[in-house]
């Protein structure tokens, strides 16, 4: 079943590109907005440019009081390389065992890319704002569509709203 605005995310706890156990729980108890960004594979054209966009607004999404936290099914070895060579400022997360993907409901059963058809439970491009503390569903946006991207700005006004709604500022 899919997740729709208004759900309470489900927790789970994921290596970090340290090897580090982060859990939603914890990210949601600093009373900050938390910015979930599944996609399918560290390095492809297409992660990389979304990982990148969000890097780009970090500090606009900071100031919303948002942090952004990437999840993929690559390695903690994977992520951290992509992290690195990105020069990513966030999170990586490795959901290895694809529980995440799973319990969000985001997942490819096959990768619909011809070349890459053999792939199986790749996350979808997605993207969750969860509210703090209680971590409630405040956006959702799933592709089916690995090459689609999200609309950042959208994601941005959206987190500046909410910061001003719940009085995050």
């Amino acid at each position: 079943m899919s997740l729709k605005v208004g759900d309470i995310a489900p927790d789970f706890e994921l290596y970090d590109t340290d090897f580090k156990l982060v859990r939603l729980k914890d990210l949601l108890g600093r009373g900050r907005l938390v910015i979930l960004a599944f996609f399918p594979a560290a390095f492809s054209p297409t992660c990389t440019n979304e990982m990148c966009a969000f890097r780009d607004r970090i500090a606009i999404l900071e100031k919303a009081n948002a942090i952004v936290v990437g999840i993929s099914v690559d390695s903690p070895f994977a992520l951290r390389r992509f992290k690195e060579e990105n020069r990513l400022g966030f999170p990586l997360l490795s959901d290895y065992n694809r529980e995440v993907i799973r319990a969000y409901n985001v997942y490819h059963e096959q990768f619909p890319v011809p070349k890459a058809s053999r792939l199986k439970m790749v996350a979808k491009r997605s993207v969750f704002i969860l509210s703090p503390y209680e971590g409630k569903i405040e956006y959702v946006w799933v592709s089916d569509d690995p090459s689609k991207e999200p609309n950042y700005e959208e994601i941005v006004s959206i987190a500046n709203e909410l910061s001003r709604k719940l009085k995050l500022s």
